[in-house]
């Protein structure tokens, strides 16, 4: 017999993973990169003439309100709410020629308010959405007591139910 030397297939060896896993965040370096150069308007901004501007200078003029104050009001919810109150604080967001107007009539601005807030119930108000509804709806009865125009908006300074 002959001392055949048997061969043994070697082993294939097995793909490493190491190139794909460079690829993935080579991939995702990239299109993190894009988004950030196309948001940030490095890319695909328009160009303007002049240049880089001073930050104050695109600034938006700012309008010409005043606001006037309500008085706080704490106010008895309705009879089946069990005895809750809400107490509230506003003020008017109110173009500044009109703020003599406003203020002349504000006893009807806070008595239509009243009126409106204790005909709630405490699940009107329990609400996530609530405060943005309230808003609205207060809203809308100051400008039909002042007339329209004469109020902007109603910053609710303070809304606690207890």
């Amino acid at each position: 017999m002959t001392n055949a030397a048997v061969e043994t297939p070697e082993e294939a060896q097995k793909s490493s993973k190491l190139p794909l896993i460079l690829g993935v965040v080579a991939l995702l370096l990239g299109a993190g990169g894009g988004f950030f150069a196309t948001f940030s308007g490095m890319v695909l901004a328009p160009e303007s003439a002049e240049g880089p501007t001073e930050r104050g200078a695109d600034s938006p003029e700012l309008p010409d309100v005043s606001f006037v104050a309500l008085e706080p009001m704490v106010v008895s919810l309705a009879p089946s709410s069990q005895g809750q109150h809400l107490r509230f604080r506003a003020q008017l967001e109110v173009p500044s020629q009109y703020v003599t107007d406003v203020e002349a009539i504000l006893p009807r601005v806070v008595d239509v308010l009243n009126g409106y807030l204790r005909a709630l119930e405490t699940k009107d108000i329990e609400s996530p959405a609530a405060l943005t509804r309230l808003r609205a709806q207060m809203l809308r009865r100051v400008e039909i007591v002042t007339g329209a125009g004469r109020v902007n908006d109603l910053l609710i300074m303070e809304f606690v139910l207890s």
